[in-house]
C-alpha cells in the first residue's frame, strides 16, 4: 500500500501514550500524584528514574503531594513493556507482530489511575481539565509544531496538504474521528499514512477524561459514602459492557470504526477502573489477616505472572491480520488488568512477583520517557519514508532510537517545566492548555495555506480532451493537452460520480443507483468493484448517446468473480461481499433484462486457477440473462501514489514509472479464452496505457494524469477513454469477443 508505513506495520494499528496523573495505587488515603510521567502509547518511549523521589519531584507545588510509598514503580516498568512493544512494531522489529496491544494496555493503565485519583480526593472539574491541560497538551504541541516545519519543508505539496487537515484535527483532539472518516472511506484506502495518524489515541484519551471527569466528579457531588461508591461501580460496569459490546460489533462489521472510535474503546478504560474501584476492597481484606492473607500474596503473584503471559502472547502471536480490538483485545486487556489487581498496593512487592521485573530501571527508563518518545517517533518514520522512500528495519529501529534525543528535551524543557514549575491555579493550566491548542492550529492554517498556493485551486473543473474512439493514441487527431489535467491539486480527488453507489464493506445489498435517462426502460448495467466504479462516467456516456439509463451495482474490494476472499480491513474472511455477489446475481436474474451488462473489477483476487473458476461460475449465470455481455480489463496497477509522486517529482513524470511486470496480471477473459467461449465483447485498455514493449509503464501519457492514487484512474481518464469504449462495446460491427485487447502485453 503505502511506502510511508514499515514493512509490516499496519497504519491503522498507529497508536499513542495514554496519559496519567498518578501511578501510585487507588486507596483510601490520598494518592501520591505521579511524576512527571508520559502519556500511556500505543507505541514507544523510554527513560529512566531512580527508585527514589528525584529532586523535580520534590520540586512539585505543595498542591500536589508525592508519598514515596504511594508511587508504583511497576506500573512504570508497564508502561514502558507497554511503549516498547508499540514501538518495535512501528519499527517492524520481526517477532512484534502484535506490538500494537500496547495502547491497550495504555488505556487500561489510564483508567486505572484516573478513576483511582477521582475516587480518592475531591477535585472540581476545572482544576481537573486544568491539570490535564499541563499534562498532555505542551508537549503534543510541540510536536505538532515540529511535524508542521519538518512537513513543510520535507514532503511534497499533496502530502502537504493532507499533514495540514490532519494537524488541525490533532490540535482539536478529535484526530480519531478524521482517521475514521478516511479509513472507512475507500477512496482514501490507498493514501500514504498520515505523519500524525498516531494522535489518534490521544483524541480517545482526552475525550475518555472529559466524559470521565464529568461523569465520577458529577456522581461524587450527588452521592456520599457507600452510595457513591456503588453508583460510580454500576456505572463504570455499565459504560464498559456497552462499549465492549460496540467493540465486538464494529470490528467485525467496520474495522476503522471499531480501532478508532471512542465508543469502542471505553470499555478499557473502564478495565483500569474497575481495578481501581476493587482494589480497595482487597487491600482491607488482607489487612485483616488470617488465611485469606496467608494466601493472598501466592495467589496475587500467579495472578501477575498469568497477566504478564498474557501480554507477552498477544504481543507475540497477534498480527495485522488479526480482527482488532474485538474479543482479541480481551487478553491484554485482562492480562494489564490482572498485573494492576497484583501489584504492591497491597503487600511488599516479593521477589517472586511480575511486578519486580516490571520495576527494573530500564523498563521504568522507558515507561518515563514513553509519552514524548511516542508522540516523536512516529513522524520521524513516516516523514523519513516518503523522503526516502521505504527502509529497513534496522534503520526504522536507529530512527526510532534517535527520536528518544527530541522526545527527552521536550520532556525536559517543556512537559516537566510546564506541569510542575508553573501556578496549580485552573486557570493558569486552562491558559497553558489554550496556548498549546491555538499554535498547533495557526502552525496548520499556515501550512495548508502554503501548500494550496503550490498546487493551485483544487475546485478548477477539468475538461476531459477528447479522445480517439481506436488507435495507439489516447486522443482524437489534433486534440493537444498544454498542461497537466487533471491538474495536481485536483488528481487525487478525481472521483467517479456516485460516491453513493459504492457500498461499504458491511452492507450486502446494493441501492437504487440509476444514473441518465433514468425513466428508460432500458439501461446499462455496470457491475464489480470499485475498478468498475472507476468506469462511471464513461459508462454514463454510453448510456447518455442513446438515452438509456445507467445502473451502477458496485461494492470495493468484491470480486464479481465467484470466489470468496480476504478483507484486509475487516481482518476477516469476507462474508459480506459473498451475499453481495449472490444479491446482485438474483436481482438481476429476476428484473428485466438489461441492453448491455459491462463488467469490470480488480484483477488480483486469488490465484489463476481460482480467478479461472470463479470467473466460469459468474459467466454461467450472467450469459443465463439474454443479456449481451461485455468486459473491460483491468487497468495498470502503478502500486504507488501517483499525484503524490508527481508531486514531489519537480513535474518530471517519468520519475513516477512503473515496472510493466507487475502492472498486470494474467486475465482469465482476456489470456484464458472465457471471453470466446462465452460471447463477451472485450476492451483491454492496457497496451494503450502502457505502450510500447519497454520495462516500465507511464504515470502520465500525452498530458493526462492517469492515476488518482495507486491503482484506480482518474475520472478525466475515464471521460477521454469513453468514445474508445462506444465503439469498441456498442458501436458498428463489434461482435462476441471483438476489441483492441487481443494484442499481447
Amino acid at each position: 500500500m503505502s511506502t510511508a508505513v514499515p514493512p509490516g506495520a499496519d497504519p491503522s494499528r498507529a497508536i499513542v501514550p495514554t496519559d496519567v496523573l498518578s501511578s501510585s495505587p487507588p486507596s483510601a488515603a490520598p494518592p501520591a500524584v505521579a511524576r512527571p510521567e508520559h502519556a500511556s502509547a500505543p507505541v514507544r518511549r523510554t527513560t529512566e528514574r531512580t527508585a527514589e523521589p528525584s529532586a523535580e519531584r520534590t520540586a512539585e507545588p505543595a498542591a500536589e503531594p508525592r508519598s514515596r510509598t504511594g508511587f508504583r514503580r511497576d506500573i512504570e516498568g508497564l508502561r514502558g513493556v507497554a511503549v516498547l512493544s508499540v514501538l518495535a512494531f512501528h519499527a517492524a522489529v520481526p517477532a512484534f507482530t502484535g506490538g500494537y496491544v500496547g495502547v491497550d494496555v495504555f488505556f487500561v493503565v489510564s483508567g486505572f489511575l484516573i478513576t483511582g485519583l477521582l475516587l480518592a480526593r475531591p477535585i472540581g472539574l476545572w482544576d481537573f481539565a486544568a491539570r490535564r491541560a499541563r499534562r498532555i497538551l505542551p508537549a503534543a504541541a510541540v510536536v505538532l509544531v515540529a511535524t508542521a516545519l519538518a512537513g513543510g519543508a520535507l514532503l511534497d505539496p499533496l502530502r502537504g496538504t493532507d499533514l495540514a487537515r490532519d494537524l488541525i484535527a490533532a490540535a482539536g483532539q478529535v484526530a480519531n474521528w478524521r482517521f475514521v472518516g478516511q479509513q472507512t472511506d475507500y477512496l482514501a484506502a490507498e493514501r500514504d499514512p498520515s505523519p500524525l495518524q498516531h494522535f489518534w489515541s490521544l483524541g480517545v484519551e482526552n475525550q475518555f477524561y472529559l466524559l470521565w471527569g464529568v461523569l465520577l466528579i458529577g456522581l461524587a457531588r450527588l452521592r456520599a459514602g457507600r452510595r457513591r461508591t456503588a453508583a460510580i461501580t454500576a456505572s463504570t460496569l455499565a459504560v464498559g459492557a456497552v462499549s465492549l459490546l460496540l467493540c465486538i460489533r464494529w470490528t467485525a462489521g467496520s474495522a476503522p470504526l471499531g480501532y478508532f472510535s471512542t465508543a469502542s474503546r471505553l470499555w478499557e478504560f473502564a478495565a483500569g477502573g474497575c481495578v481501581a474501584l476493587a482494589a480497595p476492597a482487597l487491600t482491607a481484606r488482607l489487612a485483616r489477616g488470617g488465611r485469606a492473607a496467608r494466601l493472598g500474596g501466592p495467589v496475587l503473584r500467579v495472578l501477575g505472572w498469568a497477566g504478564a503471559a498474557a501480554l507477552v502472547v498477544a504481543v507475540l502471536r497477534y498480527d495485522r491480520n488479526t480482527p482488532f480490538p474485538g474479543a482479541a483485545a480481551l487478553l491484554p486487556v485482562l492480562g494489564t488488568a490482572a498485573l494492576l489487581l497484583a501489584g504492591p498496593a497491597h503487600r511488599p512487592l516479593g521477589a517472586g512477583d511480575a511486578g519486580r521485573l516490571l520495576a527494573t530501571r530500564p523498563l521504568r527508563a522507558a515507561g518515563h520517557l514513553s509519552y514524548a518518545w511516542y508522540l516523536w517517533h512516529w513522524p520521524v518514520l513516516t516523514i523519513a519514508q516518503a523522503r526516502w522512500g521505504a527502509l529497513p528495519w534496522t534503520t526504522l529501529v536507529a530512527l526510532t532510537a534517535a527520536s528518544a534525543v527530541p522526545a527527552w528535551l521536550t520532556m525536559r524543557l517543556v512537559e516537566q517545566p510546564l506541569r510542575y514549575g508553573s501556578s496549580p491555579a485552573p486557570r493558569r493550566g486552562l491558559a497553558v492548555g489554550a496556548s498549546a491548542l491555538v499554535i498547533p492550529l495557526i502552525a496548520g492554517l499556515t501550512l495548508g495555506g502554503g501548500t494550496v498556493r503550490a498546487l493551485g485551486d483544487p475546485d478548477s473543473a477539468t475538461v476531459a480532451p477528447a479522445g480517439a474512439v481506436d488507435g495507439p493514441a489516447l486522443f482524437g487527431p489534433g486534440t493537444r493537452v498544454l498542461a497537466l489535467t487533471p491538474s495536481l491539486a485536483r488528481a487525487r480527488e478525481d472521483f467517479p460520480p456516485g460516491k453513493g453507489c459504492e457500498i461499504p464493506l458491511g452492507a450486502d445489498t446494493s441501492p437504487r443507483c440509476l444514473f441518465g435517462t433514468e425513466s428508460s426502460p432500458d439501461r446499462i448495467v455496470l457491475i464489480g468493484d470499485s475498478h468498475a466504479g472507476q468506469w462511471i462516467s464513461a459508462a454514463l456516456a454510453l448510456a447518455d448517446q442513446r438515452q438509456w439509463a445507467l445502473e451502477v451495482l458496485v461494492k470495493p474490494g468484491c470480486p464479481l468473480a465467484t470466489l470468496t476472499v480476504r478483507n484486509s480491513v475487516l481482518g476477516r474472511t469476507f462474508e459480506e461481499c459473498d451475499r453481495w455477489r449472490e444479491n446482485t446475481l438474483t436481482r438481476l436474474a429476476s428484473g428485466p433484462r438489461p441492453r448491455l451488462v459491462l463488467m469490470a473489477g480488480l484483477n488480483r483476487y486469488g490465484g489463476q486457477d481460482e480467478r479461472t473458476e470463479g470467473w466460469t461460475r459468474t459467466l454461467d449465470r450472467l450469459s443465463a440473462l439474454g443479456a449481451p455481455l461485455a468486459y473491460l480489463g483491468d487497468t495498470p496497477m502503478p502500486g504507488k501514489d501517483i499525484p503524490t509522486c508527481l508531486a514531489g517529482s519537480d513535474g518530471r513524470s517519468d520519475a513516477c514509472f512503473f515496472p510493466r511486470d507487475t502492472a498486470f496480471e494474467r486475465d482469465p477473459l482476456i489470456d484464458g479464452g472465457l471471453a470466446d467461449r462465452y460471447g463477451v465483447r472485450v476492451l483491454d485498455v492496457g497496451p494503450l496505457l502502457c505502450p510500447g514493449g519497454g520495462p516500465s509503464c507511464p504515470a502520465v501519457l500525452e498530458g493526462v494524469i492517469l492515476y488518482r492514487d495507486t491503482g484506480h484512474i482518474t475520472d478525466t481518464l475515464a471521460r477521454v477513454l469513453a468514445p474508445r469504449l462506444d465503439h469498441a462495446l456498442l458501436g458498428p460491427g463489434a461482435g462476441p469477443g471483438v476489441g483492441p485487447g487481443s494484442a499481447p502485453r
